[in-house]
């Protein structure tokens, strides 16, 4: 019996099996070739723990996971050697664990979850930072001034394909800070097929637009003002058809797509443009789909989530090397996917709205199961999940959520020369004849 055989990770280990993790192991082509090595079983979920308690150090996490099998506890490895059995490990077991477990989780008819017979998902990303080295630097890049100097850390740069109706990532792509969203946006295409995906204003591109498209997915992004702005022909509600084309080129130049164009305001502020590729008016209102684009938010609060409670507010990743700091990005991604799979089935059990389960007090629960190591066996799993669901409508319920009303502030500008004051009205720089739908707030819930 191997050490990775006595080690669980409290309710994760629900969905992260040794099984799971042997297939994943032999997968990646991973073997245990060093006598007397750290197995490669065993740092799988040493690496989720290390995840799960972020803000701990190796020897604390090793003492979580084995502190109360007396054979082990007297034999901890130091730091070093846990460093040495990641790296044997890499980044590509706990990426192949993430795509076996990662999917969409709401039930048909949640509210909020589906338009037309389409799963509604979010595609966005975020930025996780990593040690400041030579190696992080050189491969990762990170965020730059003014002058062009470093600023700040090297960064991981995480995009997801997120269900808004749970939170839940459908698919996750991880590079550098020098990859764009859009460049990793680009590789989670093929796991939208029928669904409508919502993008913020950074993401609208034809080469994006098509891996969308051709993989079967529809498409409701915000776009600048520049992008798609010749109107071609207005249809019957006001909105109107366009073309976006390859950057530098004009007109109708080969390449371009043709998209309809969705503008609106809310309580008289900036006009909004939304970009699809539904066409039809009468089957899809631009006041529905000017009401589906706020979903959108819901992929940021699955990121605070994973930074603010799961990470922890402003810590800085452990890893001094580019593939470890991959490595803990997918292992935060495997451990907030099981999370987020406990506060579905809490929900689907309680009949209420996922969005009300705390995720912070579900966080603390899994990770008192393991500290306590209640939940070793399937019967004791089943216990730790009967407890969570007695406390449900008590501790866990925080009430319906309410919606995003204040402005969105940003620490990071994108640029200097951008700068408009708050509650003034960005004027239009062009003409158009098209309706500018006007929407109360109410209207958005």
């Amino acid at each position: 019996m191997g050490l990775s055989d006595h080690v669980r990770l409290g309710a994760v280990t629900r969905w992260v099996t040794p099984e799971l993790i042997a297939a994943a192991l032999d997968k990646c082509g991973v073997r245990d070739k060093k006598p007397g090595a750290l197995p490669a079983g065993f740092m799988v979920y040493f690496t989720l723990a290390l995840a799960l308690f972020q803000q701990d150090s190796y020897d604390d996490v090793a003492e979580q996971l084995v502190g109360g099998i007396p054979e082990l506890s007297g034999s901890i490895p130091n730091k070093s050697s846990f460093t040495r059995a990641r790296r044997r490990l890499g980044p590509q077991v706990l990426e192949t664990v993430f795509r076996e477990l990662a999917g969409p989780l709401a039930p048909a008819g949640l509210e909020g979850s589906f338009y037309q017979g389409m799963r509604l998902a979010a595609v966005d990303g975020f930025v996780l930072d990593a040690p400041e080295t030579e190696a992080n630097r050189r491969q990762l890049g990170g965020m730059k001034d003014a002058r062009g100097q470093d600023a700040g850390f090297p960064q991981v740069r995480v995009v997801t394909l997120t269900e808004t109706g749970t939170h839940a990532q459908i698919d996750a792509a991880v590079g550098g800070h020098c990859h764009g969203e859009p460049e990793l946006a680009i590789r989670l295409a093929a796991s939208a097929d029928g669904m409508l995906v919502i993008m913020d204003r950074g993401f609208p591109g034809v080469a994006l637009w098509r891996a969308y498209t051709d993989a079967g997915a529809h498409l409701l992004i915000r776009a600048r003002s520049c992008v798609a702005a010749r109107p071609i022909e207005y249809l019957s509600d006001g909105t109107y058809l366009a073309r976006m084309n390859l950057a530098g080129q004009k007109r109708a130049a080969p390449g371009h797509v043709v998209l309809r164009v969705v503008e609106y305001r809310v309580d008289g502020g900036e006009v909004i443009r939304l970009l699809t590729d539904l066409l039809d008016p009468g089957q899809y209102p631009a006041a529905e789909l000017a009401a589906l684009y706020s979903d959108r938010w819901e992929a940021e609060s699955s990121y605070r989530q994973v930074k603010t409670f799961q990470r922890g507010p402003q810590q800085v990743l452990r890893s001094a090397d580019p593939d470890l700091a991959f490595q803990e990005a997918w292992a935060h991604l495997v451990v907030h996917h099981c999370l987020i799979r406990i506060i579905v089935e809490l929900a689907d059990g309680g009949n209420i709205d996922p969005d009300r389960v705390s995720f912070l007090k579900v966080l603390k629960h899994v990770r008192r199961s393991v500290t306590s190591q209640t939940a070793n066996t399937a019967a004791k799993i089943g216990k730790f999940m009967a407890m969570l669901a007695s406390k449900l409508r008590r501790k866990l319920d925080s009430g319906p959520r309410r919606r995003r009303e204040t402005d969105r502030h940003i620490k990071r500008p994108d640029s200097k020369y951008s700068f408009r004051a708050k509650g003034q009205v960005r004027q239009p720089t062009r003409k158009t004849t098209a309706k500018v739908i006007t929407l109360h707030p109410a209207v958005l819930h």
